[in-house]
């Protein structure tokens, strides 16, 4: 099963050659519920048999538990994989429901000493900026980072919920790799200008939540009934209440091309997002998140399939269906801005 690994593509142009689909490593101790350590790490393994390259983390996953999660692995395969992790979301730890959105330059130097310590590693591949903070010009943020690059920290830069001109704004001060926000059959909000933006700028597309955070799987319906007290999916409009019955009805053309392909939902869900690429003439590389080898082994398998014109016409009506955001408060994502 491990013999066919997956195809490989560059990020961006100048960014760093990936496996055509990441890992998300979020879940493996943060935000979806207890974790099972031992088949996490092993999860990280499997994955890259299967030519999974690309390791996403974030120095708020947890405040820093979750790049301290993966860091082991990381050193051990360190000439093998591509490191990314994410600064500029603060949070207090007597009330971690609290956010604060930082990009000034005295932050991001902070953050990334902090995110070199805890991983163990002298250079991050890949550095985003996690959320916008409108009140730093960009300029001066994407001006920072680039000073991180010159000190031999930082190999690539990214950026993550960025609109559109934010991102051209950024292009011209130093070269992005990589731009990552939601997309998905239920997520389609970057397709009103901030995918055309990468595309003509050359800057790859990292898809998170390519799965719905495991609605599009059929996982569950109601978060608040199925899913644990510290699942933050609780708190996502889309999961709760009227909006979830409705949104579960759009799964139907899901399954059904599921059925044809031999494939699963989450599958088909994937094979979307990675024929994006295709279809926008640019790199696109989904992080799906998972923390068992079982989901790995089916997350990579949906990079070798292809959807028919017939399988996309039947899925292209379902995000304008979708009833609730993507988040209870939409002003820190490039479509609360756009």
């Amino acid at each position: 099963m491990g013999s066919e690994k997956i195809e490989t593509v560059e990020l961006g142009t100048g960014g760093p050659r990936v496996g055509v689909q990441g890992l998300g490593c979020m879940g493996m101790s943060f935000a979806y519920g207890p974790t099972d350590t031992d088949e996490a790490r092993a999860t990280l393994e499997r994955a890259r048999e299967l030519g999974v390259t690309l390791f996403d983390t974030a120095d708020m996953y947890g405040m820093g538990e979750n790049e301290k999660f993966i860091a082991p692995f990381i050193r051990a395969h360190r000439d093998e994989v591509v490191l990314a992790t994410k600064f500029a979301i603060s949070l207090d730890p007597d009330d971690p429901a609290k956010r604060i959105i930082r990009n000034d330059r005295a932050y991001i130097r902070q953050a990334v000493e902090g995110s070199l310590r805890r991983l163990g590693v002298d250079e991050i591949d890949l550095y985003y900026m996690h959320r916008r903070d409108v009140n730093v010009p960009i300029e001066e943020s994407v001006g920072a980072m680039a000073e991180l690059v010159a000190e031999g920290k930082v190999k690539h830069l990214g950026l993550s919920e960025v609109t559109g001109s934010e991102l051209r704004a950024a292009q011209a001060v130093h070269p992005i790799a990589a731009l990552q926000s939601e997309w998905s059959l239920f997520s389609r909000d970057i397709e009103e200008g901030v995918v055309q933006a990468a595309a003509e700028l050359g800057v790859g597309v990292v898809p998170y939540s390519p799965l719905g955070r495991g609605f599009l799987t059929g996982a569950f319906v109601h978060a608040d009934k199925e899913l644990g007290a510290d699942d933050f999916r609780r708190q996502q409009p889309r999961f709760t209440g009227d909006n979830a019955a409705v949104n579960a009805a759009l799964l139907e053309p899901v399954r059904a091309v599921a059925d044809a392909h031999g494939a699963t939902p989450g599958q088909i869900a994937l094979a979307w997002v990675q024929q994006q690429a295709t279809a926008r003439g640019l790199a696109v590389v989904p992080i799906p998140g998972t923390r068992k080898r079982s989901r790995i082994e089916e997350n990579t398998g949906a990079t070798r399939i292809r959807l028919t014109e017939q399988d996309l016409a039947r899925l292209e009506p379902i995000a304008g269906q979708v009833a609730g955001a993507r988040y209870a408060d939409m002003s820190f994502t490039s479509a609360g801005r756009e």
